[in-house]
């Protein structure tokens, strides 16, 4: 199959872009390297069946040429700002990015006549569920709390107007992903995850670990937890790949799919921090202050209905062997992909 993945030199993006690869798909990467890595396009380029294009998806008529130009059959959406913090701060420019540059590829494809689409979206949508809707399941409410979120919910809202629409091109179908924390890298090495700057805690335990930062802090220890700390979701991300293939293989005409992605299992702080510790054989600083402020007590994924409905289940998701997984990259790769 003829696949576009956007957003491919991004953390998620790359390690789609890989496994479809490796699948013996032809895969057309686009990114405009606002967040992404170049060195994550590198690694993609040694396949033959990869071509990349440095562009903004908001570019509606490079998009569509390229659609055209490389017979593409279905989207992978991954290209979006996923800060949180930034959001509330800059919410404009996640309006514009999430919520503008979607349109732009949801417009293209009613052109290009293009009528799958899988689309990478957040639990951020959800906001913060009460304690009798954990796990999170789909029909849960989403209330987001924050402009990420809901630049994710507009594009969800928009995505489901367009398949009911005279604009979308007949047979038109599509799955949108909420996902949870995501972690871990590809098993050999190859690519892994980098933001700058960096938010995950897995990420920021490992730089601990590797001597690029002098603690973690642990925000709150007074949660009605099993340790006191916050307890989340952890999917490792060739786990949440294979949701998104799988995904993609029993699409239908007509079909409208939303699934949650997760493990159902919830991980504290504490779990976490331990983990990282007993898997690098570093005892790191921490310090234990007060809460954030936002930041509710549990959240974790009910994923029955991804699992009933394509076979879907979690391979790697043992925190262990995610934080393996992520420290093998982190040892090999402690700066990261090369940004020049």
């Amino acid at each position: 199959m003829n696949i576009i993945v956007t957003g491919s030199a991004g953390y998620i993006g790359s390690h789609a872009c890989l496994k479809l690869l490796e699948d013996g798909h032809q895969v057309v990467g686009i990114d405009n390297y606002s967040r992404g890595n170049r060195g994550a396009t590198a690694v993609l380029e040694r396949f033959e069946r990869f071509a990349f294009f440095h562009i903004d998806i908001r570019n509606q008529t490079k998009l569509f040429n390229i659609l055209t130009d490389h017979q593409i059959e279905a989207v992978m959406h991954f290209a979006a700002y996923a800060y949180v913090g930034e959001s509330c701060h800059t919410p404009l420019i996640y309006y514009s990015n999430n919520m503008c540059g979607s349109l732009s590829l949801l417009e293209a494809m009613g052109e290009a006549g293009i009528t799958k689409l899988v689309f990478s979206s957040t639990c951020a949508t959800y906001g913060e569920p009460s304690m009798n809707q954990i796990p999170i399941c789909e029909d849960c409410a989403q209330n987001p709390i924050n402009p990420y979120g809901r630049s994710k919910l507009m594009v969800e809202q928009a995505i489901k107007d367009f398949a009911d629409s005279d604009q979308s091109p007949e047979g038109f179908c599509f799955v949108i992903l909420r996902y949870f924390n995501v972690a871990g890298a590809d098993p050999s090495g190859r690519i892994g995850e980098v933001h700058r700057p960096e938010t995950h805690l897995i990420p920021l335990c490992l730089q601990a670990a590797i001597g690029q930062r002098e603690r973690i802090d642990i925000f709150g220890t007074d949660y009605p937890t099993k340790d006191g700390t916050c307890v989340r979701d952890y999917v490792h991300v060739l786990d949440l790949i294979d949701a998104h293939i799988k995904s993609l293989n029993m699409l239908k005409p007509g079909d409208m799919k939303f699934y949650n992605v997760g493990t159902g299992l919830g991980y504290s702080v504490k779990e976490v921090v331990k983990a990282c510790k007993n898997i690098t054989n570093v005892d790191f600083e921490t310090y234990e202050g007060a809460r954030r402020l936002g930041d509710p007590p549990v959240l974790y994924a009910d994923s029955s209905t991804v699992q009933n409905e394509i076979g879907w289940v979690s391979h790697r998701g043992k925190l262990d062997n995610m934080v393996a997984d992520a420290w093998k990259w982190m040892k090999a790769h402690p700066e990261g992909f090369d940004r020049k």
